[in-house]
């Protein structure tokens, strides 16, 4: 004979065909049957622990899961990074320049290679505030170093891969070369989607903005533009006579000499600079520079000599006497060119009609008219009638030490 009441008191009885169930209330545990393990009340820690075993159980397979998930995803992205880095390394020419700096004498041992992220760091990601200038081979900005050593790093544009050799050529030059009067390459990182090159910083931007900046040029005293012209000459002397390898500068004018604090210039910018063979005179080459500058017999022949520095530099020199540009459209025509203007100039005894107001004080003509002479040497239309840059560096130390 089955139980009248089954169930515990406590207990609903429900009915099932030929059965039944026993359910204890809310805040009781058991099988609510008397024969059973009864309805006891629940003891409130004794649940709670199992809530808080059950949420610690939830919780760490969570944690695993997002660590574990977090861990493949960022190796994922690390090695992405590692295989984008070494893509770039190869594409920005790193294995030619090693192979190239290996032929070298000097090759890497004064060169640093920065990381992406510090270079980053030194210009606030390449912040517009931090941009020095910009140029046909790429954009310099302004950065500092953790050792708070400030530098100037140049962004090189490249468009295709043909500029690679462009780029790897100003390393390359760059390293052959320890001159006071020459911008000092620091270092480079290629690891890049375009290289970057990291420079000693020149505070007092280009020789050019002095010139043509009427609230500046006046702080350019003839002693401070003879003292330029003497540093600029000098330092194209070493690269032609006295560097490891005798380097064209190609690209001399006043947009490329760096001046610092106290007026010393430093030529700068030699992604267009060739070395030169010991046994070769020239180099026949795709003709590049700067129009108003550029060597009238180069331009012709594309023979590419020391000599073609030497105009240039004429070109420079009559700048630097004038305080004209070197190309003017809104000149004369006869006067449009400002290197054939000068010699004409010059030629027909009329040059203090047209030295810049700055430099001429009445007792300083004859000084004048010497390095006038100069620069109208320099400017002859045959390379062979045109002195070299040592003799010019020469002449124009000879008249700072007599000036002095």
């Amino acid at each position: 004979m089955g139980l009248r009441k089954p169930c515990n008191a406590n207990a609903t009885c429900t009915n099932t065909d030929g059965n039944y169930t026993c359910t204890c209330p809310k805040g009781y545990e058991g099988d609510g049957r008397k024969d059973g393990t009864d309805c006891r009340p629940i003891v409130l820690g004794q649940y709670n622990n199992k809530i808080i075993s059950i949420a610690l159980g939830v919780s760490i397979c969570l944690l695993v899961l997002f660590v574990g998930t977090s861990w493949v995803y960022w190796g994922l992205k690390k090695r992405k990074l590692v295989k984008l880095k070494e893509k770039w390394f190869k594409q920005n020419g790193g294995l030619m320049l090693q192979q190239r700096l290996h032929n070298c004498t000097g090759s890497m041992d004064t060169t640093k290679i920065y990381s992406v992220e510090e270079l980053k760091k030194a210009t606030d990601n390449y912040d517009n505030s931090k941009i020095l200038g910009q140029g046909g081979y790429g954009t310099v900005y302004k950065g500092v170093l953790p050792n708070n050593k400030v530098v100037a790093i140049k962004k090189s544009k490249i468009s295709d891969q043909s500029q690679i050799e462009q780029f790897i050529n100003e390393v390359i030059v760059l390293t052959q070369i320890n001159h006071r009067n020459v911008v000092k390459l620091l270092g480079c990182c290629l690891e890049t989607e375009v290289p970057l090159l990291v420079y000693e910083f020149i505070s007092n931007g280009t020789l050019y903005d002095y010139i043509h900046d009427a609230s500046r040029s006046s702080l350019l005293s003839w002693d401070k533009r003879l003292k330029i012209a003497t540093e600029t000459a000098g330092a194209l002397a070493y690269l032609h006579c006295e560097a490891s390898m005798p380097i064209i500068r190609r690209d001399v004018k006043t947009a490329n000499i760096l001046l610092d604090d106290n007026h010393t210039a430093k030529i700068s910018d030699f992604g267009a600079s060739r070395l030169i063979p010991l046994d070769q005179a020239h180099l026949t080459t795709l003709v590049q520079g700067t129009h108003g500058y550029l060597d009238p017999e180069y331009y012709r022949t594309s023979h590419l000599t020391e000599k073609s520095d030497v105009y240039s530099f004429g070109v420079v020199l009559a700048e630097l006497l004038t305080g004209k540009k070197v190309i003017c459209f809104l000149r004369p025509e006869s006067e449009r060119n400002l290197a054939t203007y000068f010699v004409s100039m010059v030629e027909n005894d009329r040059l203090l009609e047209i030295l810049d107001d700055h430099i001429y004080d009445g007792s300083n003509a004859e000084e004048l008219k010497k390095v006038a002479d100069v620069v109208k040497r320099s400017l002859s239309v045959k390379g062979d009638d045109r002195p070299t840059m040592k003799e010019v560096a020469m002449e124009l130390d000879g008249l700072r030490i007599k000036e002095r």
